[in-house]
């Protein structure tokens, strides 16, 4: 796929369902009802459809991913998937739906549906011996049911050894060999941060983190556990650590959310996290330019198929 907004695939629904047949399936059409492999006829009356040998139901390169029966042309899906993989800090849904001519709210459906692609599947752990997993917190934009403490003597240590940042969304990065995965959680508490590092985190890995108290137990469940002292001016360590990589990804987002999406629902914030890792692991410092960028968020379409019940209520 070309980079020029020009590209054929954006003009034409015929050759961007072409495009994507050999994109999602490189050794021939896929059954998206029984998976069958190369067992399907074209049929001649219906452009783009194919015939099952194996179960003899129809199907289409739509069928069973994130595009099935949505009524806009395959190639202003393609178009709006392109433009939001080119866009370093993200797309406005009001800017989208005048690029590409399509409603608001058919658009605000769309970028919610890519970005359900671009979500990981099946992540490994991160880290490993030789590379070392860095772990950081930060508080972005003003939660909707805020929380009244009354005794903090009671509650968990955060930020600092304090109750925390009131009023705001807790996000956990963890960042390990240019790539990073983030959540938005309840509260950044010590078990909060422990479930995440020891469920996405391969513990033979080691733990980089700053002086926040909510890391010293899980620390010593990790190969070792190095801080830097942010509150001292530094932050780099003697041995290297930081957490620099993942205060880069946190000025990314913030920038983004605050000059791009600035009205962000914190039901759904967890989805614009998906999108900001994405775009992180597959940036241009990697080698991956925007086409390629885009082509590996159309392959997550595949086996995500949301009927419209199901989708409603996933949105909502």
């Amino acid at each position: 796929m070309a980079n020029e907004l020009s590209n054929p695939v954006f003009q034409d629904a015929y050759k961007a369902r072409a495009w994507l047949e050999a994109a999602l399936w490189p050794d021939g059409p896929v059954c998206g009802h029984c998976g069958a492999i190369e067992s399907a006829t074209a049929i001649a009356t219906r452009p783009g459809w194919y015939q099952c040998n194996s179960c003899r139901k129809q199907f289409s390169v739509t069928v069973g991913t994130l595009f099935e029966r949505s009524h806009i042309p395959l190639n202003k899906w393609l178009l709006a998937a392109f433009l939001l993989c080119a866009s370093k800090k993200g797309i406005s849904t009001h800017q989208m739906h005048r690029m590409i001519g399509v409603s608001y709210k058919s658009t605000w459906f769309m970028m919610h549906r890519l970005r359900e692609a671009m979500k990981e599947g099946n992540p490994e752990p991160m880290g490993g011996p030789n590379t070392p997993v860095q772990a950081d917190e930060t508080y972005f934009g003003n939660t909707e049911a805020p929380k009244k403490l009354k005794r903090k003597r009671q509650t968990p240590y955060t930020k600092g050894g304090h109750v925390g940042v009131g009023g705001k969304r807790p996000i956990v990065a963890l960042v390990s060999g240019g790539k990073a995965r983030t959540f938005h959680v309840a509260n950044a508490t010590a078990d909060t941060v422990r479930e995440i590092l020891v469920t996405n985190a391969t513990r033979e890995a080691e733990l980089h983190t700053d002086e926040s108290k909510i890391y010293i137990k899980v620390g010593k469940e990790f190969a070792d556990h190095k801080t830097v002292v942010h509150a001292t001016g530094k932050y780099v360590g003697p041995s290297g650590e930081s957490t620099n990589a993942c205060e880069n990804y946190f000025s990314v987002f913030k920038r983004g959310m605050r000059g791009v999406y600035q009205h962000c629902s914190e039901k759904h914030l967890h989805r614009y996290l998906s999108e900001f890792d994405f775009r992180y692991n597959e940036r241009s410092a990697h080698g991956v330019d925007d086409a390629t960028r885009t082509v590996k968020a159309l392959k997550g379409i595949a086996g995500k198929r949301l009927t419209y019940r199901r989708t409603n209520e996933a949105l909502s």
